[in-house]
């Protein structure tokens, strides 16, 4: 692919491995061609299935069709990753990895890495044997800052780096930023790695809690048929986190809780999680196009990582505020639909996933932001307004919700490639300008919108309800029960 009118970030003089090649392999395919030199004769991609191996042999690049798991991944991907001289690259963007086994590997190799999500081994998210706590992806993050804490620096491994989580942590630091100056707050802006001095900032500008605040407005040409699953992205990825506890991070401003909302008895105890999917619980938020609506609280890293960050302790320790955060998405109504049939089946998966791509989307934009809300301009959502047509003309094989996902990888290879000794880090702690300026040519509009809009407006109505009418943004008031 031409390089003319792109920025190239350097050579990766390793090899490169791709591990995963559905629609965000897919499509970050032709990212890594666009903005890095590299080997193509010592790149190769993993997959279990062939169905885009023809995207791979047309560029001559090694194709191998095969599961990674927990008994081959050290035996097949060793030799791959030392392929030749120089720094490897790992692209871990596939289902059922052990993320956290992986990134050791790398590290362990001196490669280089990257993923989406703290991906776990098959079997994790449907374990009948495990109790919903160890279901989470609040467990999943302890595992990942415990190989941190054992294996502190080394080479550099950028977890859970994609739209979200990863870029709407970016967002969140751009959004608070741009409200403390609206609010007239003087401050001088924080290190990318300084936790206290972003948990304080945002703690002085009010901020009560987060919704990453997403709708997917992307229609098809064709009406879905029964008894499949349509997504615009991984059907897999969102049936497993869909069926994981809803859970998010919990602010100190909050004064009531579900009744089947449980604690975390270890790790920084920032989370809650909720004895019920996370894709069959429904909340209240906003987003600038439909303005007021109805998301699910999908279990996401990003709801716990932030929160987590934004965290103020005093001297002795004891957390004196914490933002609530959490995801509030609306999928495509297509997905949608296809969520609702699989819990009238009894949380049955349909035969047969489909993800959505380009070419059989006629229109709509992928929606993706942050809401910060409770201080004293109400609520500010700030993100990208892609739209499907926009996708297609910056980037090839490429819905608009895949583009924001794969533009974030890339942004989170070029971190790691300009800091290749950071050891493992999470998105919150990368740098979010240098991050941004990579991924911004590829995200369409990105706006920020003040609302008066609150999860009371129009309520009680017609039916008494159970609501804090005194503080609008309590978590009572924004869940749907």
């Amino acid at each position: 692919m031409a390089n003319e009118k792109w920025s190239v970030y350097g050579e990766i003089t390793g090899p490169i491995v791709m591990i995963g090649f559905g629609s965000i392999g897919r499509g970050t395919l032709p990212l890594i061609e666009r903005h890095f030199k590299f080997d193509k004769s010592r790149m190769v991609i993993i997959d279990p299935s062939d169905e885009n191996r023809k995207l791979a042999d047309e560029r001559g690049i090694k194709f191998i069709q095969e599961a990674v798991t927990k008994d081959n991944y050290k035996e097949l991907l060793t030799p791959l990753l030392t392929n030749g001289d120089g720094q490897g690259f790992c692209v871990n963007l596939s289902v059922d990895t052990g993320s956290v086994d992986l990134m050791h590997l790398c590290r362990k190799l001196e490669v280089l890495y990257v993923d989406t999500v703290i991906e776990p081994w098959l079997g994790f998210y449907f374990d009948n044997n495990a109790g919903n706590d160890e279901r989470t992806n609040y467990a999943l993050r302890e595992t990942l800052l415990a190989e941190r804490r054992k294996h502190p620096g080394g080479t550099t491994a950028v977890s859970t780096c994609g739209a979200n989580p990863g870029m709407v942590s970016w967002f969140v630091k751009q959004a608070l930023v741009n409200l403390s100056r609206d609010l007239g707050i003087e401050f001088e802006e924080p290190a990318q790695h300084d936790r206290e001095g972003w948990a304080a900032l945002m703690k002085k500008a009010g901020v009560k809690g987060i919704h990453i605040a997403e709708r997917d407005t992307q229609r098809t040409k064709n009406p879905k048929p029964m008894n499949v699953f349509w997504n615009t992205w991984s059907v897999e990825g969102f049936i497993s986190e869909g069926l994981q506890p809803a859970e998010l991070g919990w602010g100190t401003h909050e004064k009531w809780k579900p009744k089947n909302a449980k604690k975390f008895k270890h790790g920084n105890k920032g989370a809650i999680y909720l004895e019920q999917p996370g894709a069959n619980t429904r909340v209240r938020t906003w987003c600038p196009t439909p303005g007021a609506q109805y998301g699910f609280l999908v279990t996401h890293n990003e709801a716990i990582s932030i929160a987590d960050f934004f965290t103020v302790r005093s001297k002795k320790g004891k957390v004196t505020y914490r933002p609530t955060c959490h995801y509030a998405y609306h999928p495509c109504n297509d997905a949608v639909l296809s969520m609702h049939e699989m819990f009238g089946a009894a949380g049955k998966p349909q035969p047969v996933h489909h993800v959505l791509d380009e070419d059989e989307l006629v229109d709509g934009k992928d929606e993706l932001g942050v809401l910060l809300y409770g201080h004293d301009k109400n609520a500010y959502w700030f993100g990208s307004q892609l739209t499907l047509e926009q996708a297609r003309k910056l980037a090839p094989y490429q819905n608009a919700t895949g583009l924001q996902v794969s533009s974030a990888v890339l942004a989170g290879m070029v971190w790691a490639f300009e800091n290749p000794e950071a050891g493992i880090v999470e998105a919150d702690e990368t740098d979010y300008r240098r991050c941004l300026e990579v991924q911004l040519p590829y995200l369409g509009p990105v706006n920020g919108y003040y609302t008066d809009w609150t999860p009371l407006e129009g309520r009680p109505g017609l039916f008494e309800e159970d609501i804090d009418k005194d503080d609008p943004w309590q978590f009572r008031n924004v869940l749907v029960r």
